[in-house]
C-alpha cells in the first residue's frame, strides 16, 4: 500500500515539474506583448456610432439575437425553456410551426449555433455542450469537461473547432472531430458569460462577471490582452468583433455597450441608449451594422 502511495506522490511531483517547465517555455517564447507590437499602429479616429433603428415587438427580456447572412434580417429570442426549437421558415401555409425540438439537456439552454442546415451545437446549464443531427432530432456527440454552467459558445470559421465559456471561469476549445477538449484557458476571476472567435479563427474574445473582456490566442496558448477600466465594475454579457477584428464590442449590465480597440486595449466609444441590461449583440457579416438586444425588450441597430 505504501508503495502505491509513493508512486502517486512521485507522479504528482513529476506533473508539477512538467507544469513549471511548460510555464518557463511559454515565458521564453513570449518575447513581445500585444501592446509592444501595436505601439507603431496609429490610434483610431474618433468613432461616431449612432442608433439607426429601434426594433419593437418583444414583451419580455431579450436574451439572444443573430444576424442572417443576407444582413437584412435578424432573429431574436426572449425567455423560454430547456428545449432547442428548430423552425422551418420555408413553409408557405399558415403559421410557422416548430419543425424539430431537440431535448437531451437537463439544464436551461444557454446558446446554440448552426454548423450547417443539418447540424447544430448547443450549450447548457447542465455543464455540457451537445452536437445534434437536426433531421433525425438526435444527439450525435456530448462535450463534457466544464465544472460549471456553460454560458456561451462560438464556432471557428473552419467549423472544426468551437470554444465554450462557463461559470467555472474557464474557456475551453473543442475539436468536433474527436469530441475532446484540446485547450483550456484560465485567467478570469468569475463566470465567463460570452465567447466569440476572432475573425481569422486564431484567437477568441471573452466577457466575464469580473468586469473584464480578454483576448486569448490559440497558437500562443495564452492570454494576450485584458480590456478593463477602473470605473467599470459590472459584468459583461456579450462580445463581438468588428469585421476587421480591430474593434471589440461588449454588452454590460450597466445598460451600456463599450467599444474597445483590440490592439491598444483602450475604450474608444460607449454606446448608451438602452434602459436595462444589454444582454446580447452581434455585428452583421458585411461589418456595416451592430445590433444590441436588451432586457428593456428592445433591439437597436447601430451604424
Amino acid at each position: 500500500m505504501s508503495d502505491i502511495g509513493d508512486r502517486i506522490h512521485a507522479a504528482k511531483r513529476d506533473a508539477d515539474r512538467l507544469k513549471e517547465e511548460i510555464k518557463r517555455t511559454r515565458l521564453e517564447l513570449a518575447d513581445k506583448s500585444l501592446e509592444e507590437v501595436a505601439k507603431k499602429v496609429p490610434m483610431l479616429p474618433k468613432l461616431s456610432i449612432k442608433v439607426r433603428r429601434t426594433l419593437k415587438g418583444h414583451l419580455a427580456k431579450i436574451y439572444a439575437m443573430q444576424w442572417a447572412e443576407d444582413d437584412r434580417h435578424l432573429v431574436s429570442a426572449s425567455q423560454d425553456d430547456n428545449l432547442c426549437s428548430i423552425y422551418n421558415l420555408r413553409t408557405k401555409e399558415g403559421a410557422v410551426k416548430v419543425a424539430r425540438e431537440l431535448s437531451a439537456h437537463t439544464g436551461y439552454l444557454s446558446c446554440c449555433r448552426f454548423i450547417s442546415d443539418r447540424q447544430i451545437l448547443t450549450s447548457s446549464g447542465d455543464m455540457s455542450c451537445m452536437l445534434w443531427d437536426i433531421d433525425a432530432g438526435v444527439k450525435i456527440m456530448e462535450f463534457n469537461d466544464h465544472t460549471g454552467d456553460v454560458m456561451s459558445l462560438s464556432l471557428s470559421p473552419n467549423k472544426n473547432i468551437f470554444v465554450s465559456g462557463a461559470c467555472d471561469a474557464t474557456a475551453k476549445v473543442w475539436d468536433i472531430r474527436s469530441g475532446r477538449c484540446v485547450q483550456t484557458f484560465t485567467g478570469h476571476e468569475s463566470d465567463i458569460n460570452a465567447v466569440q472567435f476572432f475573425p481569422n479563427g486564431d484567437a477568441f474574445g471573452t466577457g466575464s462577471d469580473d468586469a473584464s473582456c480578454r483576448l486569448f490566442d490559440l497558437r500562443a496558448d495564452c492570454e494576450l490582452k485584458q480590456y478593463v477600466q477602473s470605473n467599470i465594475l459590472c459584468g459583461i454579457t456579450s462580445v463581438a468583433f468588428s469585421h476587421s477584428g480591430r474593434l471589440l464590442f461588449a454588452g454590460y449590465d450597466d445598460f451600456n455597450c463599450n467599444v474597445w480597440d483590440v490592439l491598444k486595449g483602450t475604450r474608444v466609444a460607449t454606446l448608451s441608449s438602452h434602459d436595462n441590461r444589454v444582454s446580447c449583440l452581434g455585428v452583421s457579416s458585411d461589418g456595416m451594422a451592430l445590433a444590441t438586444g436588451s432586457w428593456d425588450s428592445l433591439l437597436k441597430i447601430w451604424g
